[in-house]
């Protein structure tokens, strides 16, 4: 695997040399290199150190100009990389890339598995807190954006290089379960069932439970009574109460997974580690923050204050640790979760990908975690907070009698609609029944996922799943048709093969392609760093928009075409399928090699 460094990067080092060549006195200095629809790059950077230097920017310029030709001339390689340099306005460069730097470039990446995409040089271990559903109550449409936000972290940051920790904070502790419970020991055959049940199946028995159990706490005040007995006896250990526990925990599993399995993710035991998995450090968070003066005693309640929040009342609004009654409150277990990952973990980055709406909530546990040193310069915590689904009034996504949208439904109806679309093709592509089923799953979960992913995280986005199946737009099935149309062409070129010609001179539309492909690399490093995702999909819209452009003026098997130039198109063609399928597939979307 070898590291290719992007013609950006190059010319921006070439560039900053001239810089300290031509300007010595100017020290390190950035030119703010860019692309530019005026040549390929412009940089910029002389406008602010002429400003600094009290000199003629244009002049400046200049003399830059003449430190990169002299250093060409000298044998330093400028002229195999930079074909034309000039300055332009108050003091702009504009550089034109030389057509075999180009080729040359595009060609080391495909020789690498990576496509030249390095490794971060400082890795260290991130845990993703993402897809954190609640154990005996189904999955809603506000659980989708956490776990596809989440995947596409995990497979981003892992392909940088990072160790990632993936963690499904589950909800799995609380007082309904000693509802729960009580009414399983009271009606001990209602989970009882057949080894093989189905997701759906399990969901149903924990529903049918949760609405039985319910009627009776909301009607008898002895049942209710054992009940709240049977919170105690959860939360102090007791072994019987722990393993009827369990069993609501397994079944809700077989229903989680297998909604992540529709949704193509790969969710493992070991990571789900719910709210219950914290349940021994409580006390000991507790007396920490005490101890240590981070929280005090307010009103019987062990509290956190922050200068900054306040409510309506203008007065303090604390984080509570620890309830006046003795109970302990989403912070606690999210205080010791920190604990865990930082010290028995070693985690240098927390990451959260959590609804925006608990932003506040995060604040303080996070702040409360720096002043009790679990966080600090080394050991950082973010939240990728995103925004509301919307319904296509605007509205927050509800049904017609508004009720949340189950998730099961939502996608079992993008795979039947994306099923339609794959089908009104089928009889052109040749496509078999099960190529059509299989397809119309990738492409019913890929539109779900890319309308989620091509948005800001942090905003709220409509849900519409006629644009999202539609072939013309900014969709996934664009992306995933540009793919198929790419192997379509690669069957058709028989034994005519891919092949890199640094000789020949390229056409407009194939340096626009071959510059946007050599991009990928940065994208994905200010992805990986940034934590959005969006940016990887404007990227991949955006080189399959090229490849179209391409398409339509740079025919590739024609037999007009002199044999370098096809295996050159070719090339080209193959190195764009590479990258948008390992784009793709960073984003957890899958690529069908027919369409």
């Amino acid at each position: 695997m070898a590291s290719v460094p992007s013609l950006a990067s190059t010319v921006q080092q070439r560039l900053a040399d001239a810089l300290s060549a031509a300007l010595p006195e100017a020290g390190t200095a950035d030119p703010l290199l860019r692309r530019s629809d005026r040549a390929d790059f412009q940089a910029n950077g002389i406008l602010a150190l002429a400003k600094k230097l009290k000199g003629n920017p244009r002049e400046l310029a200049t003399q830059v100009v003449t430190a990169l030709n002299s250093g060409s001339a000298a044998g330093t390689g400028d002229a195999d990389v930079v074909k034309d340099i000039e300055v332009s306005g108050p003091g702009f460069l504009n550089i034109t890339i030389t057509d075999r730097a180009i080729t040359e470039t595009l060609a080391a990446r495909a020789a690498d598995d990576r496509l030249g995409v390095p490794y971060a040089a400082d890795a260290g271990t991130t845990v993703i807190d993402y897809a954190q559903p609640n154990v005996a109550k189904e999955m809603h449409v506000g659980h989708l954006r956490s776990a596809v936000i989440g995947d596409a972290m995990v497979q981003i940051l892992e392909f940088a290089g990072e160790k990632v920790v993936r963690r499904h904070h589950i909800g799995d502790w609380g007082t309904q379960f000693g509802m729960l419970i009580q009414y399983l020991i009271e009606h001990p055959h209602e989970l009882d069932h057949k080894d093989g049940v189905s997701g759906e199946e399990a969901m149903s028995n924990l529903n049918r439970l949760y609405k039985a159990a319910r009627a009776v706490f909301d009607t008898d005040e002895e049942f209710k009574a054992r009940s709240r007995d049977r919170v105690v006896q959860l939360q102090s250990g007791d072994e019987e109460t722990l393993a009827l526990w369990q069993k609501f925990v397994d079944e809700s599993k077989i229903y989680f997974y297998s909604v992540f399995d529709k949704l193509d993710m790969e969710i493992r035991d070991p990571d789900v580690v719910g709210e219950s998995g914290y349940n021994d450090m409580l006390d000991e968070t507790c007396r920490i923050l005490e101890e240590s003066g981070v929280a005090v005693r307010s009103e019987g309640a062990l509290c956190v204050f922050f200068d900054d929040v306040k409510g309506p009342d203008g007065n303090s609004v604390p984080l509570i640790v620890k309830k006046s009654n003795g109970g302990y409150g989403y912070a606690a277990t999210d205080l010791s979760a920190i604990r865990n990952r930082v010290q028995s973990l070693d985690a240098n980055t927390l990451l959260y990908v959590v609804d925006a709406r608990q932003s506040l909530h995060f604040k303080m546990v996070f702040e409360t975690a720096r002043r009790a040193g679990w966080l600090n310069d080394k050991v950082k915590a973010h939240q990728l907070a995103f925004g509301t689904v919307l319904g296509k009034d605007g509205k927050p996504f509800k049904t017609r009698e508004g009720e949340t949208v189950r998730l099961v439904d939502l996608l079992d109806e993008a795979i039947d609609r994306a099923t339609s679309v794959v089908r009104e093709k089928a009889e052109k592509m040749g496509l078999s029944e099960q190529e059509i089923v299989e397809n119309g799953r990738y492409v019913g979960i890929g539109a779900v996922k890319y309308a989620d992913l091509s948005t800001s995280a942090v905003r709220d986005y409509k849900f519409d799943l006629d644009q999202m199946v539609s072939l013309n737009g900014d969709t996934s099935v664009y992306l995933q048709y540009a793919y198929a149309r790419i192997q379509s062409i690669k069957r058709k070129a028989g034994e005519r093969r891919p092949v890199a010609h640094a000789e020949l001179p390229l056409a407009p539309a194939e340096r626009a392609l071959g510059l946007h492909l050599d991009q990928f690399g940065e994208v994905l490093a200010e992805v990986a760093s940034s934590y959005e995702p969006h940016k990887l999909a404007a990227y991949l819209y955006q080189l399959a928009s090229h490849l179209t452009t391409f398409y339509d003026q740079c025919h590739v098997l024609s037999d007009d075409n002199a044999p370098e130039v096809v295996e050159n198109r070719l090339f080209l063609v193959d190195l764009t399928g590479r990258t948008l399928h390992q784009g793709m597939a960073l984003l957890g979307i899958r690529t069908p090699e027919r369409l």
